[in-house]
């Protein structure tokens, strides 16, 4: 892979509120200006979960620009083009996904929903947290790989891997 290009990633999740809506986010501050983070859902809810707005504004991430919106917009042809395609939920995992154009890689990178969480405020914003965390420690593994070294195989291989890591930690600071 060329080092020099910023990749496309793109996080796909049913509802588009929570998960995949964080991954991008995250993936836009890990990233570093090397990847560029997306995200649509395949019956998106239209807006973004409260908890999962507050979570990302306290870590200061930006989200102004963060919308719930379909996967349709990143299958037409002049979309931008996905270089990694990541479902965090397993019903998107499941579903029959459009064909992306040029042929990104995909993985399954699931997490339990926190907008599914029961209890009260705090369990729920636990479940948030913990969401953060896991997604926070994937997307950073994914970023340090070493792409450029990596055959397509090789790197299918290390993203399926990424995906079964279970360390819902979040880091202590997200700046």
């Amino acid at each position: 892979m060329n080092d020099d290009k910023i990749r496309n990633v793109l996080f796909l999740c049913t509802a588009n509120s929570a998960r995949s809506v964080i991954g991008e986010a995250i993936m836009n501050r890990v990233g570093m200006g090397r990847f560029k983070g997306y995200s649509a859902g395949s019956f998106p809810r239209g807006s973004i979960h409260p908890h999962a707005l507050d979570l990302l504004k306290r870590f200061n991430h930006p989200t102004a620009g963060l919308r719930s919106k379909s996967w349709d917009e990143f299958a037409s042809e002049d979309a931008p083009q996905m270089d990694f395609v990541f479902t965090v939920c397993d019903n998107a995992a499941n579903e029959v996904c459009p064909i992306w154009p040029g042929q990104p890689i995909t993985a399954h990178w699931g997490v339990p929903d926190p907008a599914a969480a029961d209890g009260g405020e705090a369990e729920q914003r636990a479940a948030f947290a913990d969401a953060y965390g896991r997604l926070w420690n994937r997307i950073s593994i994914f970023t340090n790989l070493p792409l450029q070294s990596l055959d397509r195989l090789a790197l299918q291989k290390r993203l399926d891997e990424i995906g079964q890591q279970t360390d819902g930690d979040a880091p202590d600071t997200a700046a």
